[in-house]
């Protein structure tokens, strides 16, 4: 089986970039008269301004998101530090974005947190749970900024895309929580061995944050914090490619549903995906097509050269781990034993 491995990553790669281009084309052949001059449009004197507030935005946010994995693993009684973490999320990140594979990124932070504290199922379960977070924040802004502005829930489609994509996230979320906490579930894990030590792990750490509710909602207001700093660089993002007009509401309400919609294993990177919700949701608020594939794209390649950040933690790091590792014997496959 393990030789097929790389054959499958290389085919899902592929198909990824495929889906991709599938979408963007679709988005390019259905826009009416498409002129790609559109995409950008003239440079005048706050150009450069809202393109680096947008990037420093950007790189914030990924302060924010380690800062809010850092209370994560705290509340799980996780041993570690912030200084560590942060060079494991940009590596992570490094590699999620650059990488052809969806898990590289978390399984690097998860393997590299282990080799610092000895606890594989409490550092994926830091992992998973700071994962989910979004899954609570992300529905709560674009419900506020839908119940916020009764011009965006009159729109039609695009306020039913996003309020339906944050209920079904909700629930899914809801339906995970209620299994992997469940009391039986956690019983019939905790004595299991190998993969499933992480479930159970998982299990534990849901109910540790239950148990918790200070701690939690310490985690959940730096979730918050993450998302408002990305929601805040999406509007800069937008200045850039020359949308102007777009409402707080807006963003707060279509931001986050674009977000929860980029992250679907289909395409490279949530490229297609994410230029062909911001065209859903800001056409009928006379935002012309280019323009929302221009801030699409932008807000993609923000991202990538926000995570160049973590090139040096990986390569450099990934010395020191591998060090540690071959001293302990503990690699990426002895991590889930």
């Amino acid at each position: 089986m393990a030789e097929h491995r790389p054959l499958r990553r290389a085919l899902s790669f592929l198909l990824r970039v495929a889906m991709s281009v599938a979408l963007l084309w679709v988005l390019i052949w259905r826009a009416p008269s498409f002129d790609a001059e559109e995409l950008w449009p003239e440079v005048n004197s706050a150009t450069p301004w809202w393109l680096l507030s947008a990037l420093a935005l950007t790189v914030s946010a990924n302060v924010l998101a380690t800062a809010r994995w850092y209370e994560v693993a705290r509340t799980l009684n996780v041993q570690t530090q912030r200084r560590k973490m942060f060079s494991h999320y940009m590596a992570g990140l490094f590699i999620s974005n650059f990488v052809p594979t969806t898990v590289g990124g978390d399984v690097l932070r998860v393997s590299r947190l282990t080799v610092d504290n000895n606890d594989g199922p409490g550092s994926f379960a830091s992992v998973m749970l700071e994962r989910m977070t979004g899954w609570i924040v992300l529905p709560v802004f674009t419900l506020v900024g839908l119940l916020a502005d009764h011009e965006l829930r009159s729109l039609g489609v695009p306020s039913r895309v996003a309020a339906i994509t944050a209920g079904m996230t909700l629930l899914a979320l809801g339906l995970m929580v209620m299994l992997v906490s469940n009391q039986r579930f956690g019983r019939l894990v905790s004595k299991r061995q190998g993969w499933v030590r992480f479930v159970n792990g998982l299990h534990t750490g849901i109910n540790e944050l239950r148990s918790k509710p200070r701690d939690t909602a310490r985690v959940l207001a730096t979730a918050f914090a993450y998302q408002s700093v990305l929601i805040a660089a999406a509007g800069c993002a937008a200045k850039v490619v020359g949308i102007d007009g777009l409402s707080i509401t807006v963003l707060v309400a279509f931001i986050p549903a674009m977000l929860m919609i980029q992250v679907l294993p289909i395409a490279l990177g949530g490229l297609g995906l994410r230029e062909g919700a911001l065209v859903l949701f800001l056409h009928d608020l006379g935002v012309i097509d280019e323009r929302a594939i221009a801030m699409g794209l932008l807000i993609y390649f923000l991202t990538l050269a926000a995570s160049l950040v973590g090139l040096p933690a990986l390569v450099f790091g990934g010395t020191r781990y591998q060090r540690v590792q071959r001293r302990s014997g503990m690699g990426l496959s002895q991590v889930a034993r």
